[in-house]
């Protein structure tokens, strides 16, 4: 008797482990498809439809560091680099997680971390590829649905694809000036020489 009932309990507690493993991989599924519907929506340029997958008191800040502390700011956010007359064209992006989200508490929170690949288009059909690192805090809103609470993006400022350009700008404007400079001196000293001043 005595061993049936251990059976039973260990029987039991194996049934408990399974049942809350498939409650953790629900919840992981659930954040893969936020995460998912969060790049469509940006990808496809949908940006009125970014609001509902972030918590009413978020905190997020953006790759160039702008911070958006509400649901409505999100899409003027967007609708000002990306609009009509924006700055840039339009904006690519693919996020991915390091390891599944680490859930706190009673699991009604948690903090994930990944890399992402931000393709922005220019006006002029110019590409630029950056690759960001950012962090992310999830909360079971009130609803029942996970939501983004906070959000970080950063990017390493000395491996920027604009900046590369940039530099690369200058360098060709520098190597102009200087060639344009012996071009100069070399037509001064030709006067020079013809007027008998040299």
């Amino acid at each position: 008797m005595f061993k049936r009932l251990i059976f039973i309990f260990l029987l039991g507690c194996g049934s408990t482990a399974i049942a809350a493993e498939e409650i953790d991989q629900a919840i992981h599924e659930e954040l893969r498809g936020l995460v998912r519907g969060l790049e469509a929506a940006v990808n496809e340029e949908r940006y009125s439809d970014l609001a509902p997958f972030f918590h009413e008191n978020l905190l997020v800040t953006t790759t160039n560091q702008e911070v958006i502390s509400s649901r409505a700011e999100i899409e003027q956010y967007f609708v000002r680099w990306f609009g009509p007359d924006g700055y840039l064209s339009k904006l690519d992006m693919k996020l991915e997680s390091d390891e599944p989200t680490e859930f706190y508490g009673d699991k009604s929170y948690g903090i994930v971390r990944g890399a992402g690949v931000e393709k922005y288009i220019l006006s002029d059909s110019r590409a630029y590829e950056m690759h960001t690192r950012w962090t992310a805090t999830v909360i079971k809103d009130s609803d029942g649905k996970w939501r983004i609470l906070t959000l970080h993006i950063g990017t390493d400022f000395l491996d920027n694809p604009i900046l590369d350009e940039a530099e690369a700008s200058l360098m060709y404007f520098a190597g102009g000036g200087l060639l344009a400079g012996i071009i100069l001196m070399l037509v001064i000293n030709l006067l020079r020489r013809r007027t008998g001043k040299g």
